[in-house]
């Protein structure tokens, strides 16, 4: 009784702000951020287009509809286009199993998952050279059957899958084990297919993750240059993506071909930010309460 007459009798105290810094500290931190991203983000950004639209409007554009640039676009964009949707399918099978179901060999699965976040681009396409490469068990093989593997699409496209298959499936995972197994659980004991399930209950689940993957997935498959320079053998309007034809444009001196060309892979690099961002803004309370439900 005492005791309780003690606590009654002490005044509440207001809770500190876990935050104690001084308001010149908060504004010194603020100000060294907003500087180093000036320094090392924005500026070089602004740079690229300086550069690109130094020779005007006409020098920017005749730099863009020149063949090999043409070319080296066109390839970007089928690499993309074969590698982003393998790797949706991907993402998504490796994610459900992950989530859904217990295995042996689900932690070597996820150690698999992330590699290519550990290896280097250029250690991923000297691999498919050692598998594919003339001095391979493969490689005559291959040759002997009209096969082309390496400096050619096929190696550009599986290069560029390797380095991007962890961006789908590292979103849908964690919001997956999250989720559970409840709402597909009810959905087949109401009657329902495995394949209705997954197209009705567990993909509008994640339908905003998955895009988040594919945005990230996608930005990477078309500036990917590290794996991609190795397995393209650097054929001139043949296997030369967009970051390929970049260095040799700079390397032969022509420094707004170069950037004019850049300046594409910046504005894909923006507009996936300003998505990101969108997303993360529109859909983020959704998100949260998909993932909590």
């Amino acid at each position: 009784m005492a005791l309780e007459q003690s606590f009654a009798q002490t005044p509440l105290r207001p809770l500190k702000s876990a935050v104690t810094e001084s308001l010149t500290t908060r504004i010194v931190l603020i100000a060294i951020s907003l500087l180093f991203l000036a320094l090392f983000l924005v500026t070089p950004l602004v740079m690229v287009f300086i550069q690109a639209f130094a020779g005007g409007w006409s020098t920017y554009l005749a730099s863009l509809v020149e063949p090999d640039a043409m070319a080296a676009i066109r390839l970007t964009l089928t690499v993309a286009v074969i590698s982003v949707p393998l790797n949706i399918v991907f993402g998504l099978a490796a994610a459900w199993a992950i989530a859904k179901f217990e295995f042996k060999g689900k932690a070597f699965l996820i150690t698999l998952i992330d590699l290519p976040f550990s290896v280097s681009p250029v250690i991923a396409g000297l691999v498919y050279v050692l598998l594919f490469g003339g001095g391979s068990v493969l490689g005559p093989w291959l040759k002997s059957h009209g096969i082309e593997i390496l400096f050619a699409v096929p190696g550009i496209v599986l290069a560029t899958i390797f380095v991007t298959f962890p961006f789908v499936a590292r979103e849908l995972i964690p919001l997956m084990q999250d989720q559970g197994s409840g709402d597909e659980e009810a959905a087949l004991s109401l009657g329902a297919s495995g394949w209705q399930t997954f197209w009705y209950v567990t993909l509008p689940n994640v339908k905003w993750a998955l895009l988040y993957g594919v945005l990230l997935c996608n930005a990477r498959a078309m500036g990917e240059f590290g794996a991609v320079s190795v397995v393209s053998g650097h054929i001139r309007g043949l296997t030369n993506t967009m970051p390929l034809h970049v260095e040799i444009l700079y390397n032969e001196y022509n420094a707004v071909g170069a950037f004019a060309v850049a300046s594409l892979l910046a504005l894909l690099a923006l507009v996936t930010l300003v998505l990101k961002s969108f997303l993360e803004f529109r859909y983020g309370d959704e998100m949260a309460a998909t993932a909590k439900h």
